[in-house]
């Protein structure tokens, strides 16, 4: 019997159960669940801040990780609603990069060192460690000093920064949500269900067909942006408002994508860079032991691909592995060759020509993209506008007139 149960144990400890399985999230799960991955999270912090604790971290990394796999597949978030599916989704993403953000810190040597702190504030380990559990760009930490920060030109006063920011984040939630249901009236049939559909309807003619998927594609990317960038004004406020944060803690968190002029300005510079950290623990560093610069580039790629196909597989386990991995993957070709033009011809990528390249690019291997998220049934999330009926009627009349229009140049 007692042996039974030593050879059940990682079975049972690492089962995922069925989503109709998953407790609700109440109070009661929250503190047995949640709660010790985050303080779990937190320690982590704490002794990666302090001197001499190496031996401790690599002690508490495998409780870490379990208990945040605990926290991400044992509770539904989503209230037994499909449409909130996403809700489960993001926790998860959350929990990935607690494990490898302390993965991280479980081999670093030497502390981590804060230089920004609110203005005012004392000294306070407990505080450091909770602004570094929390503060996935590394701002004001030692760690991030080779990242880009984009020119934050919203108002420096407290009051005005919080209202300018308010205002971002209902402008980007109408935005997301109007090209979200710009999304759905493309396709009803199978953007609005769960089991979802392609972006590339094989009824059409080739040029047609990539005409409508790559118009789909850019709509997508906005309504991505928009979320994102309404998500992270909803953070700012918390942290700036309830926890009484400097805004310079906060620094913008897009640089303008769409005026990049190469790949490598537009993921490394102007698109968000919150996961960036974790792509790079999970295959930047593996990779570039092995294969130097070239590893570097291919390796942080791979791990974004394999966290992006977290998410689809999350969503819907019949969508093909390779949809995330070969089109990030795809991005670091399109590095690797710009680095290529550049140490032949002597210039770098850029100017009017560069735009239209990374455009080109990133619209070609995008698609791929989007269509794993369309077969994923991602878009048949809720939307901030679903109630708003006169609002909605509006992107769903033009995205129908744009699509029958495309269907009428079919021959």
């Amino acid at each position: 019997m007692a042996w039974s149960f030593v050879e059940n144990l990682p079975t049972d400890i690492l089962h995922v159960p069925p989503l109709a399985e998953r407790l609700p999230f109440n109070t009661s799960t929250f503190f047995a669940y949640i709660l010790p991955a985050c303080l779990s999270h937190h320690v982590a912090a704490l002794l990666v801040i302090l001197p001499g604790t190496r031996v401790y971290r690599l002690a508490l990394w495998p409780l870490v990780a379990l208990l945040a796999f605990r926290a991400s597949v044992y509770i539904d978030f989503a209230g037994g609603d499909p449409l909130q599916t996403y809700m489960n989704l993001s926790v998860a993403l959350v929990m990935f990069c607690f494990v490898f953000r302390t993965l991280e810190w479980t081999f670093l040597k030497d502390p981590l060192k804060r230089h920004l702190r609110p203005v005012g504030s004392s000294l306070s380990t407990f505080m450091d460690a909770l602004d570094l559990s929390t503060n996935v760009r590394g701002v004001g930490w030692n760690w991030s000093r080779s990242l880009h920060f984009p020119p934050d030109t919203r108002p420096t006063l407290r009051v005005w920064f919080a209202g300018y920011v308010l205002l971002s984040a209902w402008y980007h939630s109408v935005v997301c949500g109007a090209f979200h249901l710009a999304t759905q009236a493309f396709s009803p049939e199978t953007f609005t269900v769960l089991s979802g559909g392609t972006i590339f309807d094989a009824t059409l003619p080739p040029l047609i067909r990539y005409i409508r998927s790559s118009i789909i594609t850019v709509v997508v990317a906005v309504a991505i942006y928009a979320v994102m960038q309404m998500m992270y004004d909803i953070a700012t406020l918390i942290g700036v408002l309830v926890f009484w944060q400097d805004p310079a803690q906060w620094p913008p968190v897009f640089d303008k994508p769409w005026k990049a002029d190469s790949l490598r300005d537009f993921w490394g510079r102007r698109w968000h860079q919150l996961f960036r950290r974790t792509f790079v623990v999970l295959g930047g560093w593996p990779l570039k032991v092995p294969f130097g610069r070239v590893g570097y580039v291919l390796g942080a790629f791979l791990g974004s691909g394999i966290v992006h196909n977290v998410v689809v597989v999350m969503l819907n386990q019949n969508v093909e592995w390779w949809y995330m991995l070969l089109s990030f993957e795809m991005m670091a070709v399109g590095i690797i060759l710009e680095d290529m033009f550049a140490r032949i011809s002597g210039r770098e990528v850029g100017g009017w020509i560069g735009r239209v390249w990374t455009m080109a690019w990133l619209l070609a291997w995008g698609s791929i993209i989007i269509d794993g998220f369309a077969r994923a049934g991602m878009f048949a999330s809720a939307s901030v506008l679903d109630t708003a009926c006169p609002v909605r009627g509006i992107p769903e009349y033009y995205v129908t007139a744009l699509d029958r229009w495309l269907r009428d140049c079919a021959p």
